[in-house]
């Protein structure tokens, strides 16, 4: 049987493909499950949270994150194309004097960066901001 290169390079990246897609899925099927376990699956309303992230990320080593919801008792954030997707909890007292947090975090290629708030009133809300990555931060 004789191959053409070009038919070597087909297989090859279809092999290449059939190795990343369980990753891929894998990464997603985390994320949903980091968010089932911080709402016990409720329902979550878009808006009520700001999350401040730069749109494009130069080093994917550090890249900051502002998060703020008012009245809010917990905020995760998540970035959902990496390998281990939870990135943070943070959790506000009732002496907090703002539900806000700063942090940096790393991406490991463009990606969505999630925030999910939990209401003092028991609600949910969420904000999800896309960040472009030039040069991964997780050995990407």
């Amino acid at each position: 049987m004789n191959i053409t290169r070009r038919e070597a390079l087909l297989i090859g990246a279809g092999g290449a493909v059939m190795l990343a897609l369980p990753s891929i899925a894998q990464a997603k099927g985390l994320t949903e499950e980091a968010i089932a376990s911080f709402t016990g699956g409720a329902p979550i309303a878009e808006g009520g949270v700001d999350l401040n992230t730069p749109e494009i990320a130069e080093n994917g080593n550090t890249v900051p994150v502002e998060v703020s919801a008012e009245g809010a008792t917990a905020i995760l954030l998540l970035a959902d194309g990496n390998p281990t997707p939870g990135v943070a909890t943070f959790h506000f007292g009732p002496l907090a004097g703002s539900s806000s947090a700063s942090t940096r975090i790393r991406l490991s290629k463009t990606q969505n960066v999630v925030a999910i708030a939990k209401m003092a009133d028991g609600s949910f809300a969420k904000a999800t901001r896309e960040v472009k990555v030039t040069i991964g931060g997780c050995g990407g």
